[in-house]
């Protein structure tokens, strides 16, 4: 007992890396979260997820954190139906639009939460069960007294490796040089992992990443992108 309410503790106490931004939902969204969230939404409570049972078939399985709007992680299950999906976002406007592009596209691999993504993963997800953990365009908190709010830091490196498979991936894309560098120390510096494209060296975007509208804009002001997969060391 004395260690559970330690633990909810230190979630009350830890540093938010997001804002709770609720924002205006869309009736089309909201119609979409409402039909389909008794379908593909998960709650935060809970016992650890049996996978296998919850897609009904045995098939990797991918998360990502903070999907946005839904755009890239619609986009990678339906270009990846053998594939599991699992996204994670505290906005809930973003999940009715997700919700919304399931329902338009057919997608039936896909799994949500709408919540804390260091509480999801805690409570709901195996460890040892991910094929790889997608973290796309995290806020930068690009002031120097908000960086701390960052959510790629040591500790959460580590937490992620528990929750890949050996050989597993974690990737990370930034269109912030100094998120994308400060990415790159703490990776390094993990050791549960190696980098997929050699000591210190970024990745081209690979295929499945879906190119955002947001970063084709970026492309041609001549913004910077950088990715970043590491491995988990077996």
């Amino acid at each position: 007992m004395e260690n559970q309410q330690q633990t909810t503790q230190n979630h009350s106490h830890r540093i938010k890396s997001f804002v709770l931004r609720q924002g205006r939902m869309s009736k089309a969204q909201q119609t979409a979260l409402d039909k389909l969230w008794p379908v593909f939404g998960l709650e935060p409570q809970g016992e650890a997820l049996d996978l296998t049972q919850l897609f009904g078939r045995m098939a990797p399985t991918y998360l990502e954190i903070g999907f946005g709007m839904g755009t890239s992680l619609a986009a990678m299950a339906q270009a990846n139906p053998d594939r599991n999906y699992i996204g994670i976002e505290v906005h809930r406007p973003g999940v009715g639009a997700l919700c919304k592009l399931i329902e338009e596209q057919g997608l039936t691999n896909i799994r949500l939460f709408n919540h804390d993504a260091i509480e999801v993963l805690a409570q709901r997800i195996p460890q040892n069960s991910l094929a790889g953990v997608y973290l796309f365009f995290p806020d930068p908190w690009h002031k120097a007294r908000h960086k701390k709010r960052r959510i790629l830091n040591a500790e959460f490196a580590d937490k992620i490796a528990q929750y890949l498979t050996a050989g597993g991936e974690f990737h990370m894309a930034t269109d912030w040089q100094d998120y994308a560098e400060q990415m790159m120390d703490v990776m390094s510096n993990a050791n549960a992992y190696e980098n997929k494209a050699g000591k210190n060296q970024y990745m081209p975007r690979p295929d499945y990443r879906p190119l955002t509208k947001f970063e084709q804009r970026g492309q041609r002001l001549g913004h910077g992108v950088w990715d970043l997969i590491f491995i988990k060391r077996s």
